[in-house]
């Protein structure tokens, strides 16, 4: 499975309804700055992630930036191979 991180920023409609935000995420932290939530979550494909992000932002309350993730495992695989 690949992890990602997901940025979230929240709609207008996001923050009207932020009291219930606790509510629609299990997996996320709640942040201060610039992203309003984080998540870590481990999907089989990219093409699953963009159907999470695709979901999520068709609800309206949250806005997302997904960022691909590798272990130090993976990394040092990948390192192996850059000439």
């Amino acid at each position: 499975m690949a992890t990602y991180i997901v940025l979230g920023q929240f709609t207008d409609q996001g923050i009207r309804n932020v009291a219930d935000t606790s509510k629609r995420a299990d997996a996320a932290f709640w942040t201060i700055g610039r992203y309003d939530v984080a998540l870590i979550l481990e999907a089989p494909d990219d093409e699953t992630m963009t159907v999470f992000g695709l979901s999520a932002g068709k609800l309206g309350n949250v806005r997302t930036e997904t960022l691909r993730a590798f272990s130090q495992a993976e990394i040092g695989q990948i390192l192996k191979r850059v000439v």
